[in-house]
Order: structure tokens, then sequence, then C-alpha cells
């Protein structure tokens, strides 16, 4: 089998070379083996092969993955930020081949309509990527099998268990609060309501990520013997010929190991990520020129001022609540050390195949609540989404345990709700600040940065109504204090512990002084939904972007990008099947220009 550690001394030269071997790094490598076996391709992959780990394999570790002790992850830290009350946010990413979806949530979650559509590039509308949505997936859900795929290497399901009476107790109170249950949200067309998740896990419980469905089966298929992945090692920079990608260097990451060099004869495609990505081609000499030259690169060799700018992510915000639930109805025993991880595999428990998340919504706000907001955000609302009811303000989920670190938690079942408003306004940066891939960046967030605060008051209505539903739910059981805004014992919002279910229940009537607490809440407390993009975005050279509608970066030859930096706009959805999508959209193009046939 293809898979090194450390690279055989006569694989010199390849045809293709793919720098990070990620969620569409792995599709990308798959489709161009598949199309020509004697192709040669070397995927170069920082993070380890995560097979055997069980934070990959089995779905209810997943969380694992956030530990700092994860082998799987890195973590990058921001700026301090004024906006967040100066605080530094640390944002996980996937370092491990597969990259997010090995370690992700794996919540199938579309992009709507108006998002592929809103990008205006030819060959990238939602009719034109529907095909290759529909290709990556064998799909078992609710819906018009027309919108989803039925022969695809990734299998979606519901799993293998399901906290049916948490997640019936969820959808009735969104009833209540007026949001009815959708059949499928992953249509395209559908929008303000909720539905009973399906997720990338298969029928018998196992983890849908590409290393493990795209890559895997044609290395150890013995037809293919020019597919290479080496990981555990980290692509420093992209060697040129003139303006014409030639190779790469990488740097082992075994101790003492030196920098190597691999040519391409023909393509480089880099696919490291929202973080990675950029930083690669900074390295490389491919960005603003003050930004290389100040980090000690000595050669520019492109001009592309967008490479780095506008990072872009959804602002994700938890709540924790207190239930009746049975602690065999979360995995708060799996997280708080309460359940044996080694027997729950010797007895391949149910419970494995569960990621923890029943439902999903895409949710919009009532005339009413838009008019709460103020005559800003409305202003913003009529321009932006009032006209486009394609197009949700938030998106939330139900999680069935504490969604948080558990240490120094009361005793007890809980469920959690998860907010992320769709859409931020407000964006950031990632830069390089020397000339190896050690060297720290330079990144900020952006969190809470744009001017006019929408995104802020986006949050402050996402408080309210996530809050509702809860206490509408019969399992709730009271807030817990620690984990909302601390509003005074004096307040209509305070926090409640009651006995039993709430009746009739009114909304909460919050005052002015309850609204600042919760915006000062939110700056302190919000975080990252793990969906970093738009970093090497496709769009015109002077509309900051760095490659056009074919992934060819500006300014040279022979070098692609091929993973979330380069979305131009972001999506109403968890990014897992849009990376998905962008992986079997960028592998078509490459065997086209590649003369490997059409797919």
């Amino acid at each position: 089998m293809g898979l090194y550690r450390e690279l055989p001394d006569d694989i010199q030269t390849v045809d293709a070379i793919i720098a990070g071997g990620g969620t569409a790094g792995c599709i990308v490598a798959a489709r161009l083996a598949e199309a020509d076996p004697n192709l040669s391709v070397l995927v170069v992959e920082a993070g380890p092969d995560g097979a055997g780990n069980p934070a990959v394999d089995y779905p209810a570790f997943f969380l694992s993955n956030l530990t700092p002790s994860a082998t799987t992850t890195a973590f990058y830290k921001s700026q301090p930020s004024e906006n967040l009350g100066g605080r530094e946010i640390v944002i996980p990413t996937g370092a491990v081949l597969g990259g997010g979806s090995s370690i992700n949530m794996m919540m199938y979650s579309r992009a709507q309509r108006d998002d592929w559509d809103s990008w205006k590039i030819p060959g990238w509308t939602a009719d034109e990527m529907l095909p290759y949505l529909k290709k990556s997936e064998t799909y078992h859900g609710p819906g018009s099998m027309d919108r989803h795929g039925s022969n695809g290497p990734i299998h979606v399901s519901s799993g293998t268990f399901i906290g049916k009476r948490c997640q019936d107790d969820f959808i009735s109170a969104m009833n209540k609060v007026g949001w009815p249950e959708k059949e499928d949200l992953g249509s395209m067309d559908t929008c303000n309501g909720v539905q009973r998740a399906v997720r990338f896990i298969s029928p018998d419980g196992k983890r849908q990520d590409t290393a493990s469905r795209y890559l895997k089966p044609l290395l150890q298929d013995g037809v293919r013997p020019g597919l290479h992945v080496l990981v555990e090692s980290q692509v420093v920079h992209v060697l040129f010929q003139g303006k014409k990608a030639s190779g790469i260097v990488y740097q082992p990451k075994a101790e003492g190991a030196a920098d190597r060099t691999v040519n391409a004869r023909n393509m480089v495609i880099v696919s490291a990520g929202a973080f990675g990505t950029p930083a690669i081609l900074e390295r490389s000499g491919i960005g603003k020129p003050n930004i290389i030259r100040r980090a000690g690169i000595a050669e520019v060799v492109a001009d592309v001022p967008g490479v780095g700018h506008q990072y872009d992510d959804h602002h994700l915000l938890l709540y924790p609540y207190k239930s009746n639930l049975n602690p065999d109805e979360t995995i708060d025993g799996i997280l708080n050390g309460s359940l044996n991880p080694t027997e729950l595999i010797q007895n391949d428990a149910k419970i494995l195949g569960w990621n923890a998340q029943d439902v999903t919504c895409k949710l919009r706000p009532t005339d009413k609540d838009v008019e709460s907001l103020g005559p800003v955000f409305k202003e913003v609302w009529n321009e932006e989404f009032k006209d486009s009811p394609n197009k949700p303000l938030m998106m939330m989920a139900l999680v069935n345990c504490f969604p948080g670190e558990p240490i120094g938690i009361p005793p007890g079942q809980y469920f959690g709700i998860s907010t992320f408003t769709t859409y931020p306004f407000s964006r950031g940066h990632v830069h390089i600040t020397g000339p190896r891939p050690t060297d720290s960046l330079d990144f900020d967030t952006g969190f809470f940065a744009d001017k006019k605060g929408i995104d802020l008051k986006k949050h402050r209505w996402a408080y309210k109504k996530q809050r509702e539903v809860a206490r509408r739910m019969s399992l709730f059981r009271g807030e817990l204090s620690s984990g909302h805004p601390p509003f005074p014992a004096s307040s209509k919002a305070a926090c409640i512990a009651p006995d039993g279910p709430l009746v009739e229940v009114q909304d909460i009537e919050y005052s002015a002084e309850d609204d600042s607490i919760i915006d000062e809440w939110a700056r302190d407390h919000v975080s990252s939904a793990w969906h970093s993009l738009g970093t090497c975005k496709m769009a015109p050279r002077d509309e900051y972007g760095v490659v056009d509608q074919c992934l060819s970066v500006y300014g040279v030859e022979g070098l692609k990008i091929a993973d979330l930096s380069i979305i131009p706009k972001t999506v109403a959805a968890n990014t897992n099947n849009t990376a998905l999508a962008v992986g079997e959209k960028a592998a078509s193009i490459f065997i086209q220009e590649l003369g490997l046939g059409r797919q």
C-alpha cells in the first residue's frame, strides 16, 4: 500500500502533487487515480493516518479531537480582540488524513440554493453543483432522491442510535414557538424549520470521512501503483520554474529530518484549508508583496493581494440546560469518564454510532423579531434577507450532552442548544510571519468586528429564541446558570431551576439592561463553529480573488487550490458537505485539464 511516513527515495517526480490530505484533497487524489490508474499522484499530509484512532473511527468519541493532547487536530490562536473582551480564540482544524471530515461532528447540512448562486461564477451555480453533491453520497435520509445521491462513497444516515425522547420533545417545542418540522432541509430550497438530523455516519455506525471512503480503498486495491500518500510531513512551499509550479519542498516531522523536494510534471494542487493554504502560498512568494517580504521571503513570485484576506467563519455559542433525561440518552457518560470506552467498543455499543445531535434547524425571524432589533438591523435585513426566503439568519441544533468542558459541572443529565448565525458580516485575516511552517500566523478572526454590530444583534436574537424553545420542552429543568448570561436575580430573565416542566409558558420580557448583558456575554463566549473558509477565494483578482473558476491561482501556471479557502461567500450550512462538493468539482476540472477524460 502506498501510504508512507517516510517517502521512498525513488519517488522524486510525479505527475501531480496534492499539498494537503484533507477533506477535498483526498477526493481529488482518489478521483485522479480512478481516472487513470497509471497516473502518479502524491498526497502530502502534515497529520497522521487516523485509522485505528477511536476518536476518528467512532462517531461518539468525536469531541476527543478537541483535547489539547489530540494528535488529529491543529489549533490556531487568534490575536486578542477588543471586540471579544480582549480574548484570544483558539480554532481547531483537522490535522489528520481526511482533514475535517475525520474529526468533525458529522452533521449532514447542505448550502442553500441562494448560497451557490450568489457567487455568480460560471460552473458553480446550484444547478451546476447538484451533480457533484449527489456524486459524493449514498443517501439514506428523507426527501426526494432527485436531490440526493444513491451510489457515492459517503453514506448519509441516522446512524445506529437516536435520542428519540429528546428529539421529539425539541421538535414539539419548536412547533410551539412557531417553527414547523421540515422533511429535508438539505434540498437546497427548504428553510425556516426543524428537521430530524441525518449524519455522515453509515447505517452500521461508522464515520464517513474521505480518507476511509475515497482514498484507502484505492490504496488497498493493488491496481494503482502511482498513488502515493505521505503523512506526518508538512509542505513548506511550492517550487517554480519561472512562473510555472514545478514541485514542492516539504519538512518531515521526524526529529532532525531535513527538507526534501519532490517535482511535479503537470500540476501542484494546494488543499491545506483556510489556514494552511494561504500560508503555503505566501511562503511560496504568492500574495501581498509587503506581507511576503516582511516574513522574510526573498522572492515575490506573484502579486495576489487576496491571499489570506477576508477570513470567514460562523460564530458559535452554546447553552446548557438541566434535564430529566436518563444517563443512556446522552453521551455525558462518555465525556465525563463514567462509561468505559474500551467496554463500549468490545460490546459494539449502538451509542458509538451517534454524534448526540438529532435535530438541525435553519431559521428566520418574524417581522416582530426584526423590529425588536432596531432600525439599523431592519435596514440590513431588508437589503440582504427579506426578499430571499431561501436564506436563514440562524442555524440551531440540539445536543444530548453538556455542551462544553464537563469538569466542575454539577452531576446530572444535560442537553445543550447550539446556535450559529449564518452569513456573518465580520471578516478577519490569516498571514504568515516567517518562512517556516513552525512560525506563528498573524491571525485575526474578525468576530463581531462589523461596524453596524449586526452579527452581535443576530446572537442576541438567537439567545432569546433558543431559550424559549428549551423552556417549552417537557425535559427542561432549568438553565445551568454558569452557561448563560448573568442576569440579576431581579430580572425577569433570571435563570430558574424548576422541579418539573413549565406550564403555560410565556415569552421572557428582556429589558435594555438584559440586552446589554446578553451582548457582553456573547463577546466573552463566542467561539468558532469549525467552519473556517474564504482566505483564497474564487473571484476576480481585483475583488481580492486568488483563483479563477477553474481554481487556477492568478499570476502563475500549473498551481491549483481545492479546499474551503476558495469559497467566495459563506454558506448557511455546516461546511463538510460543501467541502465534498468542492473536492468533486475540482477533481472534474483537473481530470479534464490533464486530458484524462470527462467525469
